[in-house]
């Protein structure tokens, strides 16, 4: 990774962006793809103009883009595009979703770049350097307990059986009076993690392109990410993710993860975690 590389990723969200302002809250329909998830113009107009200019400007690099898939596999370098992610969001005309970027080195996240185009707010990270958010550094929060930390995640039904039950079993260690954590977000919980803002995020399912540009954001800002074994993301991690503010809160997280018991002042409704 070279310092060129922060500049080029910045001129990736700024392409991205140009594609995707005029289209927000536009006429157009959304279309459903294969996974179950929505694609519309936006998502493929902002990955198509960043590959250009990757193939353009740095022609030995690979690419792996959510629409697009993969280009050039053998190269140490790998830029990992979702255009938009939280594509259910931009169609619902909710500014919370973000153009991720990262640049991979041999299967590391090295750099990463978060951009909500709408709010105009970017998030960037890189090894060995601090988060900025819009050019001004930011830290995480210290978080002395699970008790009382801010949680989020996307959504309750990504979850399977199994996993829910870990996620509950956090959110009542977090919640002890009553569970109110955060949903929706999508990459945007992680800028603000990195900011102070929110404590954990926690998903699963996510593929390389969800959370190869986080790694760098959140751990930048004096955060840490891995996968719900605790072990570090890489392009080969199972899509697991807890993101946590303050590092020193993993092992109390995991533990909470297999808790069995509910704090007795905690009732919850039957549907309250309904997983389809």
């Amino acid at each position: 990774m070279t310092p060129a590389d922060l500049d080029f990723a910045n001129r990736l969200a700024d392409a991205a962006g140009s594609v995707i302002r005029p289209l927000f809250r536009g006429d157009w329909e959304a279309e459903t793809k294969e996974d179950s998830s929505a694609v519309t113009e936006a998502d493929r107009g902002a990955e198509a103009v960043m590959r250009q200019m990757i193939e353009e400007e740095r022609p030995g690099d690979g690419i792996i883009g959510e629409e697009y898939g993969r280009t050039n596999e053998g190269a140490g370098r790998q830029w990992v595009l979702d255009p938009i992610d939280g594509t259910a969001s931009f169609v619902a005309g909710r500014p919370i979703f973000g153009t991720l970027i990262a640049l991979m080195q041999d299967g590391w996240p090295v750099l990463g770049i978060i951009d909500q185009p709408i709010q105009r707010e970017r998030w960037a990270g890189r090894v060995g350097e601090g988060t900025t958010l819009n050019g001004k550094e930011v830290k995480t929060r210290p978080c002395r307990a699970v008790e009382g930390m801010s949680m989020a995640t996307t959504s309750p039904h990504c979850f399977s059986a199994d996993e829910a039950d870990a996620w509950l079993n956090v959110v009542t260690n977090a919640y002890p009076k009553m569970p109110w954590p955060l949903y929706g977000g999508d990459c945007y919980n992680y800028g603000l993690v990195a900011s102070g803002h929110i404590d954990c995020v926690m998903e699963t399912g996510l593929k390389l392109h969800d959370y190869a540009a986080l790694v760098p954001v959140v751990e930048g800002a004096g955060g840490m990410m891995s996968d719900w074994q605790g072990n570090p993301l890489d392009a080969d991690s199972d899509g697991t993710v807890i993101a946590l503010g303050d590092p020193a809160r993993l092992e109390d997280v995991l533990a909470a993860m297999g808790s069995s018991e509910m704090p007795t002042n905690v009732k919850l409704s039957p549907d309250t975690f309904k997983i389809p």
